[in-house]
């Protein structure tokens, strides 16, 4: 039986050696990115054209163009942007899969919705879980690692679980949701 996988594999290593994965797929993502900046937020202005009013789409074009064309050509950034890419998709499959899990449990005309507190503490892992990507990405966190692990590890592990412990504390005492309830139910009620 002949293997059929070989000869996708060889398209896969010819687009890797024409640069594909080094060059035109950083420069595509890098270019959407920032075109998409540039056109939110009209750094560049805008301009009316028979009454209504539209982006410079020329010069953000351009500015955008020329951004990824910088990224490109240095190869430090794009090794980082493809370690960092790779691992956010890596990341975004997990949420994924987890709400899979989580709407197996939900009736089938409703939809997967995180709400109130779960909604919060997944956009905080998801924000960590960034932040470990990009000083993964930069290579930073080897370092945070070995110097954790080598200065004495048990003590640090366990000053950061009672930081975090106290924290929480704080954080639990000070957050009052009883007064926050009462004083918007008053505040509704004074409106009527």
């Amino acid at each position: 039986m002949a293997d059929t996988s070989s000869t996708f594999r060889a398209a896969i290593e010819f687009l890797q050696r024409a640069g594909v994965y080094d060059v035109i797929l950083p420069f595509i993502l890098v270019f959407t990115i920032v075109f998409a900046i540039f056109e939110k937020t009209k750094v560049f202005g805008t301009e009316h054209i028979e009454g209504k009013e539209y982006t410079r789409k020329n010069l953000n074009a351009m500015a955008a163009f020329v951004v990824a064309l910088l990224v490109v050509g240095s190869a430090q950034i794009v090794e980082i942007l493809n370690i960092v890419s790779a691992q956010v998709v890596v990341l975004l499959f997990a949420s994924v899969f987890f709400l899979l899990l989580v709407g197996s449990f939900q009736k089938e005309e409703k939809g997967v919705f995180l709400t109130g507190g779960w909604k919060t503490a997944f956009m905080w892992i998801m924000f960590v879980g960034i932040i470990v990507i990009f000083l993964n990405g930069f290579g930073y966190l080897s370092t945070i690692t070995d110097s954790v692990t080598s200065a004495g590890s048990s003590d640090v592990v366990g000053l950061i679980i009672l930081a975090i412990i106290l924290i929480f504390f704080v954080w639990f005492v000070v957050h009052d949701t009883h007064n926050m309830k009462s004083s918007g139910s008053s505040s509704s009620s004074d409106h009527h």
